[in-house]
């Protein structure tokens, strides 16, 4: 069974190192859903200017055309990105059925420290406190929710055995 995976979260959650992590292990893909964002952007987030809904739409719908095609092509792939709302996951997963969501949650003096101590990020610090306003935490019937607070090696171990519960036939 293919399988497309988007690890989710507000920013310093750690998608980029899991995402890397469990594409590394499934033997798959990887993207980040920094690649997606145009110049403008990227400009407004390191200036540390919000993005509204109606910039994040040409994004959403880059990324969601890239699940589509990882999906037609039958190929399995893992991507991140903060998938807020509700309506930014519909966007993400479309029409595209099987798309599996992991969710990096924790505290926020753990998602500070880790935004602090990033180098050559675009993000700027201050955007965290409006990615957590906008987040719409899913659902456990909506995705794999994960406690940030745990290694990456175990939250890659959990994450695949979790795949492999739900029919994935992942090595």
């Amino acid at each position: 069974m293919q399988v497309i995976v988007v690890i989710m979260g507000v920013s310093g959650s750690g998608k980029t190192t899991i995402g890397e992590q469990l594409a590394a292990r499934l033997g798959c893909g990887f993207s980040d859903a920094d690649e997606y964002h145009g110049p403008a952007n990227k400009a407004k987030m390191a200036a540390g200017i919000p993005l509204t809904d109606e910039d994040r739409q040409p994004w959403l719908q880059a990324m969601h055309e890239a699940i589509a095609e990882r999906a037609r092509q039958g190929r399995d792939h893992v991507f991140a990105c903060s998938a807020l709302k509700r309506r930014y996951r519909d966007v993400l997963r479309g029409e595209v059925a099987d798309v599996r969501l992991v969710f990096l949650q924790g505290p926020r003096d753990v998602l500070e420290e880790r935004i602090a101590n990033r180098r050559g990020h675009f993000f700027a610090s201050a955007l965290l406190d409006d990615q957590l306003a906008n987040l719409e935490p899913p659902e456990k019937s909506e995705a794999l929710i994960m406690d940030i607070r745990h290694e990456p090696d175990a939250l890659v171990e959990q994450i695949v055995k979790a795949l492999a519960a739900t029919g994935c036939n992942q090595d």
